[in-house]
């Protein structure tokens, strides 16, 4: 993929972030902890393309950031949002009961902060390159 894709993956993770907001107003906490999760992947993939990586194949966040070299706060908010990337959606996720009866409010919130923190780092990142 090229490089210059990178700022088309980045609006897509600031919309999805918006969405996720939305998502967790309406009391819908495991879609917003899911969407969430895809705009901080997202938001590492701008990150992975603009540094010129031709392909990324993992939905895991912390694989990402480990895939960039990077570490810190934005490691410990990729480990928060890789736990919702199958949990925020199959009920087979869990031994029992749906996702949407399962995840808090609380979840939600956090997820929302961890997304905000990786797209706040990615940005960061490009200011920097």
């Amino acid at each position: 993929m090229s490089a210059n894709r990178h700022e088309d993956w980045l609006l897509q993770a600031e919309n999805d972030l918006q969405s996720a907001r939305q998502l967790h107003a309406g009391g819908f906490h495991a879609q917003a902890c899911f969407t969430a999760q895809q705009s901080g992947e997202k938001a590492l993939k701008a990150l992975c393309f603009y540094r010129g990586f031709d392909i990324v194949r993992t939905h895991s966040l912390f694989q990402l950031v480990r895939d960039l070299g990077e570490n810190g706060e934005v490691e410990e908010y990729a480990r928060e949002l890789d736990l919702f990337y199958i949990s925020g959606r199959y009920p087979d996720a869990f031994p029992g009961g749906a996702p949407f009866q399962l995840i808090t409010e609380a979840q939600s919130g956090r997820a929302l902060e961890a997304a905000r923190g990786v797209l706040q780092f990615v940005e960061d990142r490009l200011k920097t390159a």
